[in-house]
């Protein structure tokens, strides 16, 4: 789903695309049609028309001798709704350890580099492990044990 969502994002990104897009809402053209709309060979409309169709985002209609074009206006829908449900996502509780979010990578697993770790905010921590109050210590590792307490003591 992501890869598709990426696909038409690209695809309208190009403003003749998205010029196309916007003249097919309005009305159904065939080619000469929106050629002529847009200053444009036929030819060149034809490519981007077929770009468009790859991405699902128009159709063609045979009409007598000449294709007419319409927008897909349930996939524009879709993508619509998922660009508002993206704007509806939870921003990440503060301290969190961005290498704990990071299934690639273990904070523990660096031992004495607690510090280092590259919290989300680390203007909260101090400069060295051993400086590192117990409550910064649980904003950044939980109720998990400090991977440097043991060089402390």
């Amino acid at each position: 789903m992501t890869a598709e969502i990426v696909q038409i994002l690209k695809t309208l990104s190009d403003e003749t695309r998205f010029e196309l897009v916007k003249l097919l809402l309005t009305h159904d053209f065939c080619v000469g049609a929106l050629a002529q709309h847009l200053g444009l060979s036929e030819a060149a409309v034809s490519q981007h028309l077929k770009l468009l169709r790859e991405a699902g985002l128009v159709k063609g209609e045979k009409r007598g001798y000449w294709t007419h074009y319409m927008v897909e206006k349930k996939k524009l829908t879709e993508l619509a709704e998922l660009l508002s449900e993206l704007t509806n996502l939870m921003p990440c509780p503060e301290s969190v350890c961005i290498k704990k979010i990071n299934a690639k990578s273990d904070c523990h697993k660096e031992g004495a580099k607690m510090c280092d770790c590259k919290c989300q905010y680390p203007e909260r921590l101090k400069g060295r492990p051993e400086e590192c109050t117990p409550e910064q210590i649980k904003e950044c590792h939980g109720d998990e044990k400090h991977p440097c307490e043991d060089e402390k003591k």
